[in-house]
């Protein structure tokens, strides 16, 4: 034994050993330093969130308290109550925003949806004669700032005549850039080996599209609803410009209205905080829905 233990193959290999169990070591160790600090990056993360779900529960003397808390001490639904009772008074029920904003939120994510793979797969798989120009001047609209379409875009809603009805608010986002352009970039990458077998089976045109490219890009497809989502969701712009009948506004617009003018901003802010609850959840909920699909679309390098 003692013969083994001064063999100097032994000592090397046991020197070896134990330099893998040290950096073995070593490394579970910064694993578990990581894990910590994420774990407390997510709590901080979380801050946000949990404060806007405390601002709508505080009672208004902690609503004004300097530094704000992102904690409630008395929690109270009197929010929710007087944001009912204060659209009761109006014409139009705060129940009417509310199903204004998911009609038309429903029906742009469903058109820009399939809009953009309507766009995006002749651009990706059928080489016609401009397709190269045709693509380059939707990246070229990427340059042009919202407010500078403003007047064009109300020029169009006047003359279409689609004024104070549902297609004003999903009209004017049916041309999505940046949802044709992901949506092409994941279209790329379906085999052309693959539709052209499909083909040759006797898939139609439209076969190949819904039964094989549309399952394949369904992470492009879920990122460019959940985008679409939050842009639909939020938007006060066509509820500001196309819409002259109350009836027809969204209630992101309604919130907007909420605190508008000096005497407000102290006496509703009660209200503001209940409703901006109402706004932010649709949100988290269809983001933690589809948040697979997101992370895949990040992860996604071509198709295997």
């Amino acid at each position: 034994m003692a013969s083994l233990a001064s063999n100097p193959v032994t000592r090397f290999f046991a020197a070896i050993r134990t330099k893998r169990r040290n950096r073995l070591d070593r490394a579970d160790s910064f694993q578990k330093v990581l894990y910590v600090f994420l774990t407390l990056l997510s709590l901080f993360m979380l801050i946000p969130l949990v404060f806007i779900f405390a601002q709508s529960l505080k009672p208004y003397q902690e609503l004004f308290i300097v530094p704000p808390r992102p904690y409630v001490e008395n929690p109270t639904f009197n929010n929710f109550r007087e944001l009912f009772v204060l659209s009761s008074s109006s014409v139009v029920p705060v129940t009417r925003y509310l199903f204004n904003s998911i009609v038309t939120t429903v029906l742009t994510v469903i058109g820009v949806v399939i809009v953009s793979a309507l766009c995006a797969y002749p651009l990706s798989k059928h080489k016609f004669p401009g397709h190269k120009i045709l693509f380059a001047t939707i990246l070229l609209t990427l340059m042009f700032a919202p407010e500078t379409v403003g007047i064009p875009r109300y020029l169009v809603a006047s003359n279409l005549g689609i004024m104070n009805n549902y297609l004003g608010h999903l009209l004017p986002h049916l041309a999505a850039p940046v949802s044709v352009f992901l949506m092409k970039q994941f279209v790329d990458q379906v085999p052309n080996e693959l539709l052209e077998a499909a083909k040759i089976d006797g898939a139609r045109e439209f076969t190949v599209f819904y039964r094989i490219v549309i399952p394949t890009v369904m992470p492009a497809v879920a990122t460019v609803a959940i985008l679409t989502f939050q842009a639909a969701w939020g938007n006060t712009e066509t509820s500001r410009l196309f819409m002259q009948d109350e009836s027809m506004k969204t209630f992101p617009f309604f919130l907007s209205t909420i605190t508008t003018g000096a005497v407000n901003n102290v006496a509703r802010q009660g209200a503001a905080a209940a409703a901006a609850l109402i706004l932010f959840l649709p949100n988290l909920l269809f983001f933690l829905f589809y948040q697979r699909k997101v992370i895949a679309t990040m992860a996604h390098s071509g198709i295997k």
